[in-house]
């Protein structure tokens, strides 16, 4: 997140973005910024779990519009979270914060900016797909693209503020104003940031951008109520009043040189605070400072080469060495670093209503089995739930037992095809043959299916079922037809938000699991599968009666065949 406000204090100082049309370069893309910022600029729902063939396509627009203008992508993915905590005050700020605006956005049925659950997945998916390289960092990947944009002389396009203060020599394109949509002679018409230019339009020194940042507050120092900046804004300054700590801070930093001097001058200024308090104040601000040295790229060789990046030392004993290409390759979710670095897994809440019981309490049995392979017997994982509005911590024991506690993790992409299915499919609580005549793809689903139907609080009723097998048998025929209702949906259903919010967080976890697993079955394209605006809006239109004129679809031998499977298996 950076520094708060900083990219509306530019954006309101014309003179610092220079205007530029962009293209034959190289680009190195902030994927999660780039994530948020293309799914909720552009409309696309939030509440209804999903609109994922909309967001594929907008990936490919975006892709093709880069390689028009001969511009190469390189995305870069965050990994797990940082070992030594020192952003849990903010990583906890925000949990809540997500749980709050989650309920808010079920209650009013208003966008509350709720990323559906599967918009990552969908993501890598469309990437790799397209060829575009991608590549997952360990930990959070500011530092790894600021550092890899430098040594390739290249841009970076984020709208992530701290990416305001790193010296990059070919700069910053923000994502809020690189209109990609707007190819004009095989360029990007947008703005480009230098902080060379920031640092001339203020008149500080351009080693303090470090210091400013700190001392302003960023994701690793809060210190926002020891100073008051914005006393030093100049009498009649037009800054925006929730804009004068900035303003005020660099009319401040003006007078300085070094950073070192900027820190004593500031100590000075919070007067009576003892010096054990100011010691670790001090402490505080220098780690903030550090944040934005620019350690030699890792990725560069992986992203020419192949070479997979050196494990941190602390990181090495605890990641086994065949994982590390499929985790560099952002083919295994960083969870797993989680899970083996801290011991913790973060569950980020969909549109859900707060009376309504957590959605990933469904799938914990398909994480237990996922944490017994990671950890083994006698493992536990903190899963970072919600409790009504409340953050919530819940130990969750690993499941370790029968075929899967056989099984190593060193070696387990050794481990037998047969073996690996039959942990996978135990897990889900199906059999293979009874998936045999289904396509491939969708067995993943429907087995997921089954389990869904045997373990969903409440249980779904028919209705949602035949809606949500329509949406996996036909997906694309059912998404011609009903495009239109794409712009006059129904109002928010709970009842059928809560269970299909269930479904995915079984679909996510089974891929998850599937993936570590070096995948038995084939991973369902997300987006050629499911499509929770589609779902919501058959749902509707089938309890209200209307005709649907889908009866080819309903008679046809796939439906059929899914339908038998999962009522068979599913505990109806």
């Amino acid at each position: 997140m950076g520094v708060q406000g900083l990219a509306s204090l530019i954006d309101s100082h014309g003179k610092i973005y220079r205007d530029e049309k962009f293209g034959q370069s190289k680009l190195i893309i902030d994927g999660p910024n780039l994530i948020y910022g293309m799914y909720f600029k552009s409309g696309l729902d939030q509440n209804r779990g999903g609109d994922y063939a909309a967001l594929e396509a907008l990936i490919e627009r975006f892709i093709k519009a880069l390689t028009d203008c001969g511009i190469t992508p390189y995305v870069v993915m965050d990994g797990g979270s940082d070992h030594t905590d020192k952003k849990l005050e903010t990583v906890m700020q925000r949990a809540v914060d997500y749980i709050q605006r989650a309920h808010e956005a079920a209650e009013s049925g208003r966008h509350k900016g709720i990323l559906p659950q599967m918009t990552k997945l969908v993501f890598r998916q469309t990437l790799d797909r397209l060829g575009v390289k991608v590549a997952m960092c360990y930990e959070e990947a500011d530092q790894e693209i600021a550092a890899l944009a430098s040594e390739w002389q290249c841009p970076v396009l984020s709208n992530d503020s701290d990416f305001y203060i790193f010296s990059l020599p070919a700069g910053l394109l923000p994502i809020s104003h690189f209109h990609w949509q707007a190819v004009q002679q095989s360029s990007i018409p947008c703005k480009r940031y230098y902080t060379s230019r920031f640092c001339e339009v203020h008149q500080i020194q351009p080693k303090l951008l470090p210091t400013f940042a700190a001392l302003a507050g960023n994701d690793y120092v809060k210190l926002q109520r020891q100073f008051n900046w914005a006393q030093f804004c100049p009498k009649g300054d037009r800054t925006p009043s929730w804009l004068k700590g900035l303003k005020g801070l660099l009319c401040w930093l003006k007078t300085y040189h070094r950073p070192q001097e900027a820190l004593d001058a500031a100590l000075r200024l919070m007067g009576r605070q003892s010096q054990e308090e100011k010691e670790k104040i001090l402490a505080s601000l220098r780690l903030g400072i550090e944040e934005y040295q620019l350690p030699p790229s890792v990725l560069k060789k992986f992203f020419t080469d192949g070479e997979v990046p050196p494990f941190p030392e602390e990181m090495a004993a605890r990641v086994p060495v065949w994982t590390r290409l499929p985790l560099t390759q952002y083919r295994l979710t960083s969870d797993i670093l989680d899970v083996l670095q801290l011991n913790r897994m973060d569950l980020s809440d969909p549109v859900d209503h707060k009376d309504k019981p957590p959605a990933h309490l469904t799938a914990r049995p398909l994480r237990q089995v996922l944490y017994g392979l990671l950890l083994g017997a006698g493992g536990q994982v903190e899963e970072r739930d919600r409790e009504g509005l409340q953050l919530k911590f819940i130990q969750v024991p690993a499941e370790s037992t029968g075929l899967s506690a056989q099984l190593t993790l060193s070696s387990l992409d050794k481990s037998s095809p047969c073996d690996r299915m039959a942990v996978l499919l135990g897990a889900l609580g199906v059999s293979e043959a009874c998936l045999s005549a289904l396509p491939a793809s969708l067995r993943l689903p429907v087995a997921v299916s089954c389990y869904w139907l045997q373990r969903a609080e409440p249980p779904p009723d028919r209705t949602l079922l035949r809606a949500l097998l329509l949406g996996l048998s036909h997906g694309d025929a059912l998404r011609v037809k009903a495009a239109y209702q794409t712009k006059n949906q129904p109002k928010l259903d709970l009842d059928v938000t809560h269970s299909l919010n269930q479904w995915q967080g079984c679909l996510q976890d089974a891929v998850y699991l599937n993936q570590l697993l070096c995948s038995p079955l084939p991973e369902p394209q997300i987006a050629r599968l499911y499509e929770g605006t589609l779902v919501h809006h058959l749902v509707h239109r089938m309890k209200s009666g209307e005709e649907l004129n889908l009866l080819p679809e309903m008679e046809s031998e796939l439906y059929r065949n899914m339908l038998n499977v999962i009522e068979e298996n599913g505990g109806e």
